[in-house]
């Protein structure tokens, strides 16, 4: 009798912590609805207390405490510039600190000096015009956890679904709320000047990289051409030889010059494009490509002025000859 009423209180122990756990995830918000949307920000303009950080955004805790530690009083506020999906964790960027103020009124200057003293920076965000955005509860630890998985994810797919062009990330912790936000205007209002600075040498070596290609193909190019040149020159003597000698070949001649000129306009970078178009022109005036084709055959036939010029001048050699 003893052993069953001990198994008795064990079960009735583990199904009391069970539903504790239970209700204390759902008082932590894991059934809590993610609602997604566009419009007006939840928030004024703001000035913060940041420090702005380079490595994984899991590192972020220790800048929280940081920041708690010197105000608790304060709302936190967390910016994500970098996406940690497309992005090597360890070149994220992001920044992690206190609200001083919102709106018209003014920070502690006693305020801004602690938070000075502990190596933080001062920076001022304007009200954005337009966000996109979304809320979670903010009741427990647990809260950010499920936040993180649930609604960045939400974001990520209303953002893509609409094409939209919504950074950075914002996260503002303020009473028993998450406000996540992305602006969708003015989003350079919102870059720290660390972020600037890493921006301007990103798109310095970015430029550099450019030049550096740019002089290689240039090179190559030009070694390219003086191949070219000579492999031309000496075309054109053989062209004109062949032509004083005989301007057109029968069965051949005219063929040639077509498939030379072909082969140049694609070297040269002529697209299919443009040669569909052309075809199509061709279709749609349909007897005049005809007539066009057949003044061509009938010029063929026709002796040129330079042949002519060729048949007199050995003519005259032959008289010249006999007399």
């Amino acid at each position: 009798m003893t052993d069953w009423l001990l198994i008795g209180l064990f079960a009735a122990l583990v199904t009391l912590l069970l539903l504790t756990l239970f209700g204390f995830a759902v008082y932590s918000g894991i059934f809590s609805e993610v609602v997604v949307s566009a419009g007006l920000p939840p928030i004024g303009n703001i000035t913060v207390a940041y420090k702005f950080q380079v490595g994984p955004y899991g590192d972020c805790g220790r800048l929280f405490t940081e920041g708690c530690s010197v105000s608790p009083k304060l709302c936190s506020i967390a910016v994500y510039y970098d996406n940690p999906h497309t992005v090597d964790p360890e070149k994220c960027r992001y920044l992690v600190g206190r609200i001083l103020s919102e709106g018209d009124e003014k920070p502690s200057e006693q305020v801004v000096r602690m938070f000075l003293k502990y190596g933080f920076k001062i920076f001022h965000f304007p009200a954005p015009s337009h966000v996109v955005k979304a809320t979670f509860p903010y009741t427990t630890p647990l809260s950010i956890h499920l936040a993180v998985n649930r609604v960045h994810p939400s974001l990520d797919t209303y953002i893509k679904e609409r094409k939209l062009c919504a950074h950075p990330r914002m996260e503002i912790y303020k009473g028993d709320q998450i406000y996540f936000i992305c602006p969708l205007a003015r989003q350079g209002d919102f870059y720290v000047p660390e972020m600037k600075e890493l921006e301007k040498k990103s798109r310095a070596a970015a430029e550099i990289e450019d030049a550096q290609t740019d002089t290689t193909g240039a090179e190559t190019l030009s070694d390219t051409s003086s191949v070219s040149l000579e492999i031309t020159t000496d075309s054109r003597e053989t062209s004109v030889a062949t032509s004083i000698l005989s301007p057109f070949t029968p069965g051949r001649g005219r063929d040639e010059v077509d498939n030379r000129s072909e082969h140049s306009y694609s070297e040269s970078g002529a697209s299919g494009s443009s040669f569909e178009e052309l075809d199509l022109e061709g279709n749609n005036e349909g007897d005049g490509m005809a007539g066009l084709s057949a003044d061509q055959g009938s010029a063929e036939d026709q002796e040129t002025p330079t042949a002519k010029w060729t048949k007199e001048s050995i003519a005259l050699e032959k008289e010249k000859g006999e007399e």
